[in-house]
């Protein structure tokens, strides 16, 4: 039997060398790409899946109580602003106004009234002073004529007395002018104080009616309706809520940790859950929050009970969207989004100094019903500026 030679390993051939060579050059250049990507990009972006879209949500609510007669929109309509979206009960509202046009043309007519007895009261007291002067000529004549015995004393008694009389009746016409004067002076029937006082009363009855229809007070989508035909309501009460999708942000909740290098003004990408990656959306970073989102909680958390775990705090970073993505895909409330925000211009500051430049929010929709109102007013006016026969 022959003696068994001894085992001797293979020596590594050439190609497994090479695979290794590559594969320690690959991981190399993997590790140098990590770390140029780190250093010029990675190190200065920040990102959360926490976030969610937000936007105004406008209320729907009415100015006076009534009862509703009529709804014209349902949630998921569109509607313009100023549109009528709920209408309530006119009748009572119709009869005040009624009753307030015909007080305020009985006090315009009353107080043009006014201005004509001045004239009248003027031509009073000219009256009356022509009398006193000729009972004062009368008794001159007669106290001319007394030491001759020509006039009896009770004759001049008589003219005296009459003198007197008249004396008085033209202070009592001079009186009565001044006080009618004090009624008008400085004014005229337009701007009189009874007719102001009148017509303010008329503005309010006619803003009542007009409140009756309840307008859309923007544009936007109807959501959350919880009026119905037949509901008695009161001011205030929430009948239904507009949102306009094209005025949405994100609210986006990074951790504590991630916020030192933050600032306004650094520019952001996200992406919606509801169009996936292929959808980006670009935006800025306008705002940190004072607090954290703990802080505001209706419960907020008790540390000093002794049952303390530490939790990494978040804060809501407010990101306006590009109104032309928004455009171009629509978003809705309360969506979640993916953001990224690029840290690496630090020229900002956390926090929002100053006074905001632009009205954050705003309509026009109930100013127009007042100016209604001077319209009619003045309408009124005019019918009852002159009678039938067309004398002022």
């Amino acid at each position: 039997m022959t003696e068994t030679a001894s085992a001797v390993p293979p020596a590594p051939s050439g190609k497994r060398a090479l695979l290794m060579t590559a594969a320690a050059a690959g991981f190399a250049a993997i590790g140098l790409a990590a770390g140029l990507y780190w250093t010029m990009i990675g190190r200065y972006s920040v990102s959360t899946d926490d976030a969610y879209v937000a936007g105004n949500v406008v209320q729907v609510t009415p100015r006076i109580d009534g009862t509703v007669v009529a709804v014209h929109a349902d949630d998921t309509d569109f509607v313009r602003a100023g549109q009528t979206l709920v209408a309530l009960d006119d009748a009572d509202t119709r009869l005040a106004l009624d009753q307030a046009k015909a007080a305020f043309a009985q006090t315009l007519r009353e107080v043009r009234a006014l201005y004509s007895a001045d004239g009248a009261l003027a031509a009073t007291v000219a009256l009356r002073r022509i009398d006193l002067e000729r009972r004062q000529q009368d008794l001159a004549r007669r106290q001319a004529l007394a030491h001759t015995g020509a006039v009896a004393a009770e004759d001049l008694k008589h003219a005296r007395d009459a003198v007197a009389q008249a004396r008085a009746a033209l202070a009592q016409a001079e009186k009565n002018r001044e006080a009618n004067h004090a009624l008008v002076a400085g004014t005229t029937p337009a701007d009189h104080p009874r007719v102001r006082l009148a017509a303010a009363r008329l503005r309010e009855a006619y803003l009542a009616w007009r409140r009756t229809q309840v307008p859309a007070p923007v544009s936007g989508q109807v959501a959350h309706r919880s009026v119905q035909v037949g509901q008695r309501v009161a001011p205030g009460t929430p009948l239904m809520a507009v949102v306009p999708l094209h005025q949405l942000w994100v609210d986006a909740n990074f951790k504590e940790g991630q916020l030192a290098a933050m600032r306004i003004g650094q520019p952001a990408t996200l992406t919606a859950d509801l169009y996936g990656g292929d959808v980006v959306y670009h935006g800025t970073v306008v705002g940190l929050a004072a607090g954290t989102g703990s802080a505001f909680a209706l419960l907020p958390a008790q540390n000093a009970t002794g049952n303390w775990i530490k939790v990494v705090q978040r804060l809501p970073v407010r990101i306006a969207l590009n109104p032309r993505d928004l455009a171009a895909h629509p978003l809705r409330i309360g969506l979640s989004m993916d953001v990224e925000v690029n840290v690496r211009d630090q020229s900002g500051t956390q926090l929002s100094s100053g006074r905001r430049a632009a009205t954050v929010a705003e309509t026009t929709v109930f100013s127009g019903q007042e100016h209604d109102a001077d319209a009619m007013i003045a309408r009124l006016m005019a019918e009852n500026a002159a009678d039938q026969s067309g004398a002022p």
